[in-house]
């Protein structure tokens, strides 16, 4: 999996929007984050600070989305790898996705995540087997941590 496209940011803005009214809050783009295993800001306030406003249309969320989430990816691989600031931010994000704690990720895991955050719809011919397949080293149907490190720092050249 590479960094979101469009398409699933729009997807992950409309679930978001609960009300339907065009404007993710500050709370919802905090629960988000929560979610995803990404502990930018401690408290509200300090996210207001960061993004400048109390509500995000989708323009500001796409725009969120480039400058805060893959700079602080970014960020993590090249100063951060020396002190172990990207390992534990992926230690983090593979625990949303093992569910049960066994230290690997299946199919049924990584499905349910992915519906959880709007990412999987059943009739786009998505096949998670597949998915896990193309990061899948040892060919045994799960991806362990390091398989999961190896997918997330997929970049596009």
């Amino acid at each position: 999996m590479s960094p979101l496209n469009s398409d699933d940011l729009h997807r992950i803005f409309e679930k978001l929007d609960r009300n339907g009214d065009g404007l993710v809050s500050l709370e919802e783009l905090n629960w988000l984050l929560e979610k995803i295993g990404i502990h930018v800001h401690t408290n509200l306030d300090d996210l207001q600070a960061l993004v400048g406003k109390t509500s995000l249309d989708l323009h500001d969320f796409l725009s969120f989305y480039e400058i805060v989430i893959k700079e602080n990816i970014g960020e993590s691989t090249s100063e951060n790898h020396e002190n172990g600031g990207l390992e534990g931010d992926l230690a983090k994000a593979f625990g949303v996705f093992d569910l049960n704690g066994d230290g690997f990720i299946s199919c049924d895991e990584l499905q349910s995540v992915l519906s959880r955050l709007g990412l999987w719809d059943e009739h786009s011919g998505h096949d998670c087997r597949t998915m896990i397949h193309v990061y899948d080293t040892n060919s045994d149907g799960l991806l362990d941590f390091e398989e999961f490190k190896s997918m997330m720092l997929v970049t596009n050249s």
